[in-house]
Parts: C-alpha cells; structure tokens; sequence
C-alpha cells in the first residue's frame, strides 16, 4: 500500500487547492455557508495529506532527484519554496480558522487574504513535486 501514498498525497493536495479556490469564489458570491463549508473541507483534505504524508515517509525514507543540472535546479527551486511555506502556512491556517471560528471576521479576513494564496501555492506546488517524481521524470527520483 505504501507505493499508492504519493498519488494519495498528489490528490488530497489537489482537493485541498479545488476546495481553495470554491471557497473564494463563494466568499466573492457572499454565500459564506458554501465559503465554510469548502475551507473546511480544504483544512480536512490538508491534514489527511499530512498524516499520509508522514506515513509514507516514515517507511519509504526520503526521495532524491538525481536530475540534469538545471533541471534538479528547478526542482530544488519549487521543493525549497513549497517546504518553507507549507512550514509557515501551517500556523497562518489555524490563526486564520480561530478567527473565523470566534466570528472575528475583521481579523479573520486580514490574515485570510495572505493565508489563502499561500496555502493555495503550497497545495499547487505539492500536485507539481508529485508530477516531477514519480509521473515525468521517476527515472531520476531516487529513495534514498
């Protein structure tokens, strides 16, 4: 089961970023019931990538990218990025959720507009490392 992980992990990252993107459009319609409702579903599907995510890693190891050179660069480029900001987002998510639990939508909103284009970068870049590795180039990814 655990060579099905990363496909997991490739689709919970991109419901996360599907629900993301519903839930602006929804707040943009007003309709904040529907709003709700896809956050939490993106915030479900977020931690569910987590838990598989480190399940996966703990058995599997790491994975390396022995890949040309500018090619490994541009890889590196999007893996650092992605792995700074999934660090950062994680707290911003659950600042951003409190408020809008507590119904401080002032202060919810505030943070919202910059949690929510990170965490949509960071669920994007996850779907791009998953195609990188294992669907265009698994010939260059490496356990290590």
């Amino acid at each position: 089961m655990i060579e099905w992980l990363p496909t997991v992990n490739a689709v919970l990252n991109f419901t996360s970023f599907v629900c993301l993107v519903a839930g602006r459009v929804y707040i943009g319609r007003g309709e904040v019931a529907k709003h709700r409702a896809s956050m939490i579903a993106a915030l479900m599907a977020s931690v569910l990538f987590l838990v598989s995510y480190l399940v996966y890693h703990a058995y599997a190891g790491t994975t390396r990218f022995a890949a040309p050179p500018a090619l490994r660069t541009f890889y590196l480029v999007i893996l650092t990025t992605h792995t700074v900001l999934a660090a950062v987002i994680v707290p911003l998510v659950l600042v951003t959720f409190w408020r809008a639990l507590k119904a401080q939508f002032e202060r919810h909103r505030r943070i919202a507009r910059w949690t929510l284009p990170l965490w949509m970068y960071v669920s994007a870049t996850g779907v791009i490392i998953y195609f990188i590795l294992y669907v265009l180039f698994p010939e260059y990814a490496q356990r290590a």
